[in-house]
């Protein structure tokens, strides 16, 4: 399970939380404008927008989870379990792998109007990468300062929607989502009018009161309802270390923490890590579940015209500071 947010302040941010019960060695990876991404069609785009974010690097291919461009684009995919159906490639289709949609749009497009525009040509085939890594069962949210979109394939073919909400979970679809929503039109950040009866003086005995009813469980809807809920009642300065702290509390909202959700014995779905890239700057910020300390990548500081990947484990050792 998984959760995605936007966020603006002065600059743009973008970014989310892998849940998930293991770590496939992910790191966090710049693809420089000369790396050549060579797709299933056999095209090979050997010059491209650069781009940042957290890969699986398998045979020197970066797998990406998440990743903005230079142009202040970013897109992540999350789970889609038993909703999402690739199809058979269409002659006259862009045919694009799912382990190629994340490369392939930041590579091509630089804003949400240019990837929509491309995905009117798409077509998500379902090859895996190898043996040992199959197509994952994904939906996909792309976003620029402008706004954001869902991209979902399913059985009646390539669904396209506006997100006004700026977040994304895993099930249901998205439409339906959003359609949930409606049930939480009562949440409010200011204390509530006593709507029960006038005929009982109802107390206003805590703060916060406003929340009562946003859900706290880690099913994905849930987190769906709370995380556009914090983010769009969220306030902060416009300063880089505000805006930053801001966004890491949004998605820290939908933490899961190990122990919570238990998929077998012993087995336990998790935040592995917890990203939050500033899209103007091509700066990746990131904090691990043993690290709460932000670690940073830049993207302007790595050669943007390279040929080679570049890649930067993660620091995931507890970082705490003394001061005494």
């Amino acid at each position: 399970m998984c959760t995605a947010a936007t966020y603006r302040t002065h600059d743009f941010y973008f970014g989310r939380t892998l849940d998930y019960e293991f770590s496939y060695g992910e790191e966090v990876t710049a693809a420089p404008r000369n790396y050549p991404f060579r797709f299933r069609t056999g095209e090979t785009l050997e010059e491209h927008y650069a781009m940042i974010g957290m890969a699986h690097v398998a045979d020197g291919y970066p797998l990406y989870y998440d990743a903005v461009n230079e142009k202040g684009l970013g897109m992540a995919g999350l789970n889609f379990v038993g909703n999402a159906v690739y199809h058979e490639a269409h002659p006259e289709r862009d045919n694009v792998d799912t382990f190629e949609f994340i490369p392939w749009i930041l590579g091509h497009c630089a804003t949400v109007e240019e990837a929509r525009a491309q995905l009117g040509r798409l077509n998500l085939t379902g090859g895996a990468f190898n043996a040992a890594l199959p197509a994952a069962q994904l939906h996909w949210i792309i976003a620029d300062k402008n706004g954001a979109i869902v991209v979902e394939s399913v059985k009646e073919g390539l669904r396209v929607y506006d997100n006004p909400a700026g977040v994304l979970a895993n099930n249901p679809p998205f439409d339906a989502q959003m359609f949930n929503l409606n049930n939480y039109r009562a949440l409010s950040p200011r204390q509530p009018q006593n709507n029960f009866s006038s005929q009982l003086d109802l107390a206003l005995y805590s703060r916060g009161m406003g929340g009562l009813g946003l859900p706290g469980d880690l099913s994905s809807q849930s987190r769906f309802v709370r995380a556009a809920f914090v983010r769009l009642n969220s306030v902060s300065g416009d300063s880089e270390e505000e805006s930053v702290s801001q966004f890491f509390h949004i998605l820290n909202s939908v933490d899961q923490q190990r122990g919570c959700c238990e998929l077998e014995p012993g087995v336990y779905e998790y935040t592995i890590y917890t990203s939050c890239c500033n899209a103007d700057r091509g700066i990746y910020y990131y904090t691990t579940y043993n690290n709460h300390q932000i670690s940073a990548v830049d993207l302007r500081r790595t050669d943007l015209d390279g040929t080679d990947l570049i890649r930067y484990p993660l620091v995931t050792g507890e970082q705490i500071r003394f001061q005494n």
